[in-house]
């Protein structure tokens, strides 16, 4: 670099005018090959600019030029400029030379630390864009990495994340180092001193020589790999370490404060984009999932029948509220020869996921086995030591399975520790109870059955505990009793199947109010005409 590229023209002129001015000296102030960058000065001038008298100079020492040096290299020249008649130089003239030259190196030597200064400021605001906008995890710390390798002037950096347990400082990005220096040993916040107190007081440390600091872990390893000094720094986020980054450099390097400062601001917005790509990272990951949720509850809404099949002398209706996008309940209406219908409530335990999968499992166990088996009983117990078979003593079902005979008109059913459903005659509720244990636990269960001869005006309400176990906001549930004052009121005003389902949930609603909802609920309504 040259002398022009730290001061501008019109600044040498007025040091050298000053200069020359105050030593009664003429100097010149020239580039690095010695050609002058300024005009003559006159020699006595004074402040208004008139020339005084010049005094001849004394005889003395010869030097008459000093170089002007920035980290080794000559940028400039300091001259006396030559006088007519030739004088013998002053030893003053000397020491006036390279105090100048020292003053004009000062200048420069400032300027550039200035310019580094600003460029570091530029390019921490440039950071913050980028590391705001930079999504990916992996991408925004190899950014970071190779920035502060950049910025700082470094040999190498390398940044490292704590594991789950905080226990492991594990290496995510590097910028000049080996692969060998990488594979040195693993670095444990238990063991590591210097991480300790980075990662606990938020402050920077320095290492000035990474072969003799008895904090180090791998001197041998930082010695081969040719790295002297270290700065380290936290990542931080409001107070929480997410991490460490290391800046090197490949001589012995006392880092002042503007480079500590430097490292730990760039280290903080570093903190704050890692936590938000990690945001970013699961809010796509939670995005993902629920697509897949509301697909999966897609498919499984389809496994319910849309609309209940008709049939004469009957009127059937349902009602189908899951929880969330995937239900444990499920209902069904099946298709048997000898004109019979088989009618299934079931209520999985759990929600979810988990419950969705063992809901379309028992389904499909029941449909294998209801086409196939005519007792009722024995239909539960196939259903049963399949669930068995394949799940464990946690995952278990209610269900309650009838058949209605439609030549006869008789209403064959089994309940499976489900919630009893309710027999309306003439005014009166009866419970259909009759059968025996939950699927899933027990494998060589066994169930009962009954046969309910069907009349005109009957109806049957079966549902599931979503419907009795409702909470309004005082903790109280809707009860088996509201059931069936809301399913005879609807019966009172001549409701069909589905409007006798609507008013019976109807009134739930009404009474859990704006309460949240923590359970599935299914609704059957069966009416004999």
């Amino acid at each position: 670099m040259e002398l022009t590229e730290y001061l501008n023209p019109e600044t040498l002129q007025q040091l050298q005018d000053a200069f020359t001015a105050v030593g009664q000296v003429p100097i010149r102030i020239c580039d690095s090959s010695g050609a002058a960058l300024t005009s003559p000065s006159a020699v006595g001038a004074d402040s208004s600019g008139a020339a005084a008298d010049q005094s001849p100079l004394a005889a003395g020492s010869p030097a008459t030029e000093s170089p002007i040096m920035i980290k080794g290299e000559i940028i400039g020249r300091v001259k006396l400029d030559a006088v007519d008649p030739p004088t013998q130089v002053d030893p003053r003239v000397g020491r006036l030379i390279k105090l100048v030259t020292g003053v004009i190196a000062r200048l420069c030597w400032r300027g550039q630390q200035l310019r580094t200064r600003v460029d570091e400021l530029a390019t921490r605001y440039r950071l913050t864009g980028e590391f705001t906008r930079q999504r990916d995890l992996a991408a925004l710390l190899d950014l970071v990495s190779k920035t502060v390798v950049e910025v700082m002037g470094a040999k190498a950096c390398s940044i490292r994340l704590l594991n789950e347990d905080g226990t492991e400082l594990v290496m995510k990005s590097v910028a000049n180092l080996s692969h060998e220096y990488l594979d040195k040993g693993p670095i444990l916040v238990r063991q590591s001193l210097i991480d300790q107190e980075v990662l606990t007081t938020g402050e920077a440390v320095q290492i000035l020589d990474l072969k003799t600091d008895p904090r180090v872990l791998y001197p041998a390893e930082a010695a081969r790999e040719g790295i002297v000094s270290g700065l380290c720094a936290g990542l931080m986020y409001k107070d929480h370490a997410e991490g460490v980054i290391r800046v090197y450099t490949g001589k012995r390097h006392e880092f002042d404060w503007f480079e500590v400062s430097m490292l730990k601001a760039i280290a903080a917005e570093a903190g704050a984009a890692i936590v938000n790509a990690r945001l970013y990272a699961e809010s796509v990951r939670a995005g993902n999932i629920r697509r897949q949720l509301r697909m999966a509850g897609e498919v499984q809404r389809r496994m319910i029948p849309r609309n209940p099949p008709d049939l004469d002398g009957f009127d059937l209706a349902a009602i189908y509220v899951p929880c969330f996008e995937l239900a444990g309940d499920f209902y069904d209406f099946i298709r048997l020869p000898d004109e019979n219908l088989g009618v299934a409530v079931c209520d999985v335990v759990g929600k979810g996921v988990r419950a969705s999968l063992l809901m379309a499992a028992i389904r499909a166990s029941l449909r294998a086995h209801a086409t196939n088996i005519y007792e009722l009983s024995e239909v539960l117990a196939m259903v049963n030591r399949d669930l068995c078979a394949d799940t464990l003593s946690s995952d278990f079902a209610t269900m309650f399975y009838g058949v209605i005979d439609l030549k006869d008109r008789r209403f064959t059913y089994s309940s499976a520790g489900h919630t009893a459903p309710l027999l309306i005659r003439e005014g009166k509720v009866d419970y259909l109870n009759t059968g025996g244990g939950v699927l899933g636990v027990i494998a060589n269960g066994s169930w009962e059955q009954e046969a309910v001869a069907l009349r005109s005006g009957d109806t049957i309400l079966i549902h599931t505990d979503g419907l009795n176990e409702a909470m309004n906001f005082q903790d109280e549930p809707f009860g088996e009793a509201r059931v069936e004052k809301a399913a005879l009121g609807a019966i009172e005003l001549s409701y069909d199947a589905k409007g006798i389902g609507k008013h019976v949930l109807w009134e739930m609603r009404r009474f859990a109010g704006l309460q949240t909802r923590f359970d599935d609920l299914t609704l059957v309504t069966v009416r004999v005409l």
